[in-house]
């Protein structure tokens, strides 16, 4: 019987190793796995390469793993804000490593990742720093940089509702980056605020198909 629950966010995340590559899924707050990150904080992994849209907002979620120096290097397309102090402190002290990438180029390696495409040419950053040392084609009158896809060990994903199967249904714009983000890891880790038994999700309304997740585990209250 297939059955990919854990009853326990600890134990979901007791194997990720240090200097693994994680994705972690969220617009900011929205749809950021908050429990699964914690609980990696506490299973103590360091050295991690983080994938993430920005480089996290205040003291909680990705900015507490930030805080926490688990993070040797993290892919994002916009590490500064208002509230992004751990990153800044971090990266002025020459502690983490940033790889910057344009919004759309990030959603594009990372579905490229999972769609098994060994790389793209886009035009988003040509003339610029972030082009140097990738290869350039000039295609139909426009110049174009060569992107390679995001692949990694485990994600950190959030949705609204999941079954034993893994099956997934996200809540609105939660949904942000966790199905692609679900597609390019080894090992993808689903928080979900419900876990419903098989046969309930509409398989018409289902978004991240259970093939892409290896565990499933409930939020706690």
């Amino acid at each position: 019987m297939i059955d990919k629950t854990y009853e326990s966010l600890e134990r979901a995340v007791a194997d990720v190793h240090d200097g693994a590559t994680v994705m972690i899924g969220g617009f900011g707050n929205a749809g950021m796995p908050a429990q699964l990150i914690d609980a990696l904080i506490a299973q103590g992994a360091r050295e991690l390469t983080i994938v993430n849209n920005n480089a996290g907002n205040g003291d909680t979620g990705l900015a507490a793993l930030l805080a926490a120096k688990r993070v040797r290097k993290i892919i994002c397309s916009f590490p500064r804000q208002t509230d992004s102090h751990h990153f800044d402190a971090l990266y002025r002290a020459g502690e983490i490593e940033l790889e910057l990438t344009p919004q759309g180029n990030l959603a594009e390696r990372i579905r490229a990742a999972g769609a098994g495409i060994g790389g793209f040419f886009t035009p988003t950053g040509y003339g610029t720093l972030l082009a140097e040392g990738k290869e350039t084609r000039l295609i139909e009158g426009r110049y174009y940089v060569l992107e390679s896809p995001i692949h990694a060990d485990y994600a950190l994903i959030k949705a609204h509702r999941g079954d034993r199967w893994g099956n997934l249904v996200y809540r609105k714009t939660a949904r942000n980056f966790g199905p692609i983000m679900a597609m390019a890891a080894k090992t993808t880790i689903a928080q979900v605020a419900d876990i419903v038994p098989l046969g309930e999700l509409d398989p018409e309304v289902i978004v991240t198909p259970g093939i892409f997740v290896q565990r499933v585990v409930k939020e706690a209250a």
